[in-house]
């Protein structure tokens, strides 16, 4: 009698902890060996998207075997050590039984290897068992699914070109689009989560402009998951969580590109599936994101309330870095309303909470946020109160202090430098910051930065024989302008 392909089955093991890679993570929190693991990315030229969630994943055991990409960030982190030698599971053994069952399996269809990801190109098999719904199929092992693959990674590669971004792939093609979608399972969360992830990593690096244009088909993908259904609950859990971040991520893209009724459109739709979920983390997050955007299109008073209610939210989430980034944005509305008083108690208790570090409590989507981040926040509430000084500081600050992986954000604050440097009488020093900002928009696509830079270039006009001045505004009128 031949035995139960379920007895067989990896989603019926119990994943047992990687206690290698714990002890090699030391007395570093997950987020701050994340970042390790990001540094050492791009110290070989490979953009690798990890934070917290997916550390706490491979401890777990959860991933036995890490992509080609992160194998090669932990190689070069641990020279002379092996897969093996860092708690993973041989490759040829995760690959081996995908390929042992589906040799016995009836044969769908052909996969076009020209759709194969990054990952698996020249490796994937050419056929895909029957029955995607069964919960035990190998396929839903993987950490892509068909559809979400083809919506989120085709085409990546290690680089992406800044003026295309090209190699992105986030377009859903014809054939995935077209095809019945089978019940969602942990590989399709899997995915969503990790095209999140792509979308933040991409953002830091390029700006949001060439990004948010292919952005609307995988987040119509995701949704499209959902109204599938999925094998488990807790499967079902993730892909909610998943579509809300992605409906969020695609928000903050419309929202830094200047399409603010899209971005208030996406966080809308954020905030509803939190509401049906019961989430405080993504409702938290929609009011963060609505807050900012309220701020951003002159609605100071919106954002007070908007960050107000995310503070509420955001309580039992346990988080102080998230309270903290919170009150930075109830007080760029005090600031927007020409409340001094109201803007400084946001920023003290801003401070408060930032000084509590980091900890395993704080959302994935955080990343960003460190002290760089909190001198932007108080430099840009500074700035609108009209205190040029104060926020030039902050601002200088801010961009001194930045990870060099977050190429937007030190552009952004070079922008506001230049700006408060600017109206504050200094029109040498701001020439001189807003030359880097230049430099740097070779790199990044940012409607935001450029809108600030045109505006600090109309306040150096009357200054055109000052250091420095004549030949920013010469090379700024030249520049290339967003379309």
């Amino acid at each position: 009698m031949a035995s139960s392909p379920l007895t067989s089955s990896p989603s019926d093991r119990p994943a047992r902890p990687n206690l290698v890679f714990r002890r090699l993570r030391g007395q570093r929190s997950p987020a701050e060996f994340a970042a390790a693991i990001r540094r050492a990315g791009l110290e070989i030229g490979e953009q690798v998207s990890c934070d917290a969630r997916y550390i706490g994943r491979v401890e777990a055991g959860e991933i036995r075997c890490p992509n080609y990409a992160y194998e090669r960030v932990f190689l070069h982190m641990f020279p002379g050590r092996t897969l093996t030698d860092l708690g993973f599971a041989p490759r040829s053994s995760v690959r081996g039984r995908r390929a042992r069952d589906v040799e016995h399996a009836p044969l769908t269809r052909t996969t076009n290897p020209a759709h194969a990801t990054s990952e698996t190109s020249g490796a994937c098999e050419p056929y895909t068992p029957q029955n995607p719904y069964d919960p035990h199929n190998p396929h839903d092992t993987y950490e892509e699914s068909d559809v979400l693959r083809r919506a989120f990674m085709t085409g990546g590669g290690a680089t992406v070109a800044a003026a295309s971004l090209g190699p992105v792939g986030l377009a859903l093609d014809a054939t995935a689009a077209q095809r019945p979608v089978h019940r969602a399972g942990a590989s399709d969360a899997g995915a969503l989560e990790e095209a999140v992830r792509r979308i933040r990593l991409l953002d830091d690096r390029h700006g949001a402009d060439g990004l948010y244009r292919r952005a609307a088909a995988p987040l119509r993908a995701a949704y499209t998951l959902l109204d599938a259904g999925a094998t488990r609950q807790t499967t079902a859990d993730r892909l909610y969580s998943g579509a809300g971040e992605l409906a969020i991520s695609v928000g903050w893209l419309a929202h830094d590109s200047g399409r603010f009724d899209d971005a208030r459109s996406h966080y809308a739709e954020a905030l509803a599936t939190a509401r049906m979920t019961g989430d405080p983390g993504l409702e938290a997050h929609a009011f963060c994101n609505t807050a900012f955007l309220a701020r951003d299109a002159g609605r100071p008073r919106e954002a007070v309330r908007a960050a107000q209610a995310a503070q509420r939210v955001a309580r039992p989430v346990g988080s102080a870095r998230l309270m903290s980034l919170l009150s930075l944005r109830e007080a760029g509305g005090w600031a927007g309303l020409a409340d001094r008083v109201g803007c400084e108690q946001a920023l003290v208790r801003a401070q408060a909470f930032f000084e509590r570090g980091p900890s395993d409590t704080d959302p994935e989507w955080m990343s960003f946020y460190g002290e760089a981040e909190l001198e932007g926040l108080e430099a840009q509430c500074w700035s609108t109160l009209g205190d040029w000084p104060r926020a030039a500081r902050h601002a200088r600050r801010a961009a001194e202090l930045q990870d060099p992986h977050f190429t937007r954000n030190i552009a952004l604050y070079t922008a506001e430098l230049a700006d408060d440097l600017a109206r504050g009488g200094r029109p040498d020093e701001a020439a001189v910051a807003g030359m880097r900002v230049l430099d740097l928009l070779e790199e990044v696509q940012s409607s935001r930065v450029q809108t600030m830079l045109a505006a600090t270039a109309r306040v150096l006009l009357p200054h055109r024989r000052a250091s420095g001045v004549s030949a920013f505004l010469d090379r700024h009128a030249a520049s290339p302008r967003m379309t």
